[in-house]
């Protein structure tokens, strides 16, 4: 099978090279022909999250250069339980699992290490391996000198994840390891221990981790929710919204890295929000291609509406039921039943059996002063609310002032 030659070139453009075991030998592999590559990822949640992100677009990357991607679940240091089921979906959505010539696989290693005793490790594994290695790595150093220190388990991780890539090399031809920078020194340990036990060549590749201007890892929405993959977990909405947060100087980095964009193709879009910063062109850019590879099309359409609505340029009249929908998961939603609009013939009393406001004297302050519209019509106090009025037959779109918005949803 083909295999694009230009592969190691894109991921340098992109800034995801930050360490690679022999730089010229690893262009020259990937060139030559399909190598096998894997992922590691810890499914101790049922959901994988924005730091899992760039690996699965590398798998991504490299399953359309002709390679073959493996995801490597660590059931042996982390529980998988059920949640596999949750994540196999996820995982489905960056590679493709049947794909003709090189479909990915995934694996969970503790199909090869539950039943090893320790006795076994040692010989197999432990004695290729010294301590003075061990310690010489960076994460591992690091951890020494902190004032927690490390634990044996965490000590020991460097050799459990050493024998994962020695298993994969002999017995799925896998080749190449690649992951975060802290990484480093776990992977490079297993291509030693491959090196040494097996007399093999084995390739390790990290990209920078993804940090935010201040240093801090990108894993949370402004609201402090961590940014999960899966919509049970954060909503597809409340997804497209933390990327809108966005720094302006991280765009670059963030379109290269997370979205399937070409090099130049990300240029040029930066290039533009540039010149008029203030319009978002290039958060809006970022979130709506990130928000398609996690959730997909249908999905981010109206996550791109409800933000419309919330903050502005989208026409009440115009929504769909199911970007309703969406927006009753974000927004304060009153449940009433429908003979509500006859028992409140007007507009105080049905604002505040709806509780968007606290009394029918502040309904009318309100409305006296323009601050309350429905479905984007400035409201009247005499006015009454009909059947006919309401969004996919079943709700009403209220605004109190710039940035209050309420969802009235009837029944029955």
């Amino acid at each position: 099978m083909a295999v694009d030659p230009t592969l190691f070139d894109d991921l340098a453009a992109r800034g995801l090279v930050h360490d690679t075991t022999d730089r010229v030998a690893l262009e020259s592999r990937l060139s030559a022909g399909p190598i096998t590559a894997y992922v590691g990822f810890d499914p101790t949640a049922d959901s994988l999250h924005v730091g899992n992100l760039i690996g699965l677009l590398c798998l991504r990357r490299l399953q359309d250069a002709g390679h073959r991607p493996i995801s490597l679940a660590g059931g042996a240091t982390g529980m998988v339980g059920a949640n596999l089921e949750g994540i196999v979906p996820q995982l489905k959505k960056f590679i493709d699992f049947e794909r003709a010539g090189n479909p990915a696989k995934l694996l969970d290693n503790r199909a090869w290490t539950v039943g090893v005793s320790m006795l076994d490790f040692l010989r197999d594994v432990g004695k290729y391996i010294t301590v003075n290695q061990m310690i010489a790595k960076e994460s591992v150093k690091a951890r020494i000198e902190s004032t927690s220190g490390i634990s044996y388990t965490e000590f020991s991780y460097m050799l459990l994840q050493a024998n994962d890539f020695a298993w994969l090399y002999e017995n799925e031809g896998c080749e190449m390891q690649m992951g975060g920078s802290d990484q480093w020194g776990n992977i490079t340990a297993g291509a030693d221990l491959i090196r040494k036990r097996l007399g093999g060549s084995a390739y390790a590749l990290t990209w920078p981790l993804l940090t935010k201007p201040d240093g801090t890892k990108y894993g949370k929405t402004a609201g402090g929710d961590t940014i999960w993959l899966s919509p049970h977990r954060l909503s597809p909405y409340r997804f497209y919204q933390a990327w809108l947060q966005a720094d302006d100087g991280d765009l670059e980095k963030l379109l290269l890295q997370l979205t399937l964009l070409s090099v130049d193709a990300v240029r040029d879009a930066v290039a533009a929000h540039q010149v008029e910063p203030q319009r978002r062109s290039g958060q809006r850019l970022l979130a709506k291609e990130l928000t398609e590879i996690v959730h997909g099309e249908a999905a981010t359409d109206s996550a791109i509406a409800a933000t419309a609505v919330v903050f502005g340029g989208q026409a009440a009249s115009k929504l769909s039921s199911e970007t309703l929908e969406v927006l009753a998961e974000e927004l304060p939603v009153a449940d009433l039943p429908r003979s509500a609009l006859e028992q409140n013939d007007n507009v105080a009393s049905l604002l505040l059996t709806g509780e968007v406001v606290s009394s029918k004297g502040e309904a009318a302050r309100l409305v006296k002063q323009n601050g309350v519209s429905i479905n984007d019509v400035k409201a009247e106090l005499g006015q009454s609310i009909g059947t006919d009025q309401l969004l996919a037959g079943r709700y009403l779109l209220v605004r109190k002032g710039k940035r209050n918005v309420y969802l009235l949803r009837f029944s029955g």
